[in-house]
């Protein structure tokens, strides 16, 4: 795909790995929206990414809110006609032992991270199946393939994001839909701000640069090949 001049969405698009991904994607000269809860986070992302000197749309959105997804689409359709590329990045993650953890806490985290991610896809795909292309990526994780204690809840939602991940690649590629699993290890972002039972080593984790540029290689890869998944960790974890 040609990123200059492409409309890309970024979900979670104001902190983290969301926020470096449309930075390199801006930089690349795509047109890019970024979603995200929180008005503070996103009025500080955009004019972070406006010094690019592209073109930018933000929206206050909770992805586990169908009328909230609705409401983006609607935007990035009136302001560009549509979307060329989809970065699924909007997650949390909840921690513990499972003997302290509740349904409440299960319901959060797979509202955002699962049901949030299926309702993203659902609304974006049938434009980009539409005009015969497009590329939709998922941002996952390695705890989506390995468990470790007090990961139950996060790695589970993740376990599932792959999966969904799986089976939407070939429910799309018959569209021209390229659709892109990363599953990155430990990434220094604001994720861990609010998580206590972690400390990642800052010296040896990942950077959202590390992810984002990955992402974008993918991305402009040829409409004819299709990178389904990929792995990135700390060379020295």
């Amino acid at each position: 795909m040609i990123i200059e001049g492409s409309r890309c969405v970024v979900t979670g698009g104001s902190t983290g790995i969301g926020l470096e991904t449309a930075r390199q994607l801006a930089s690349a000269g795509a047109r890019v929206a970024i979603c995200a809860r929180t008005a503070e986070h996103l009025e500080a992302a955009v004019a972070d990414l406006r010094i690019t000197g592209a073109e930018i749309l933000s929206w206050q959105v909770d992805v586990t809110r169908e009328g909230d997804v609705e409401s983006l689409v609607r935007a990035v359709k009136s302001a560009w006609g549509g979307a060329d590329v989809l970065v699924n990045n909007a997650g949390i993650g909840i921690f513990g032992n499972l003997l302290d953890l509740d349904v409440a806490d299960y319901d959060r985290v797979f509202a955002v991270n699962v049901r949030g991610l299926f309702m993203c896809a659902r609304a974006f795909a049938p434009a980009m199946a539409e005009q015969g292309s497009g590329v939709i990526v998922n941002v996952a994780s390695l705890a989506g393939k390995n468990a470790f204690a007090g990961g139950a809840i996060y790695s589970a939602s993740k376990h599932a994001v792959i999966g969904m991940s799986k089976s939407m690649m070939l429910d799309l590629r018959r569209h021209g839909i390229r659709v892109l699993t990363v599953c990155p290890g430990t990434v220094m972002t604001p994720f861990f701000d609010s998580v206590d039972q972690f400390e990642p080593d800052a010296d040896k984790a990942l950077r959202a640069q590390d992810v984002a540029e990955m992402i974008l290689h993918a991305v402009r890869m040829s409409d004819r090949a299709n990178v389904s998944e990929f792995e990135i960790r700390p060379v020295n974890p």
